[in-house]
């Protein structure tokens, strides 16, 4: 999936909080019930407006950033 379809960040929606495309699903809620022991699946259920592809997506590029930070500030 392109970036444009995973996540956006619109100031009419929660102030500007990035949030999954196509619902008003903050992207911090995935990061926090992760934290909280919870699955992917438990998310999905909890959250049924976000797709698969975006849940994945989205911790693809969080894991890409991560990296390249990483790399960066060798």
């Amino acid at each position: 999936m392109r970036p444009d379809q995973v996540v956006h960040s619109d100031p009419e929606i929660l102030g500007g909080t990035p949030v999954f495309v196509g619902t008003r699903v903050p992207v911090r809620t995935l990061i926090d019930h992760l934290e909280a022991g919870d699955t992917i699946e438990q998310f999905l259920h909890s959250f049924p407006s976000v797709s698969r592809d975006q849940t994945v997506a989205a911790l693809e590029m969080a894991s890409d950033f991560l990296a390249d930070s990483a790399h960066s500030h060798r």
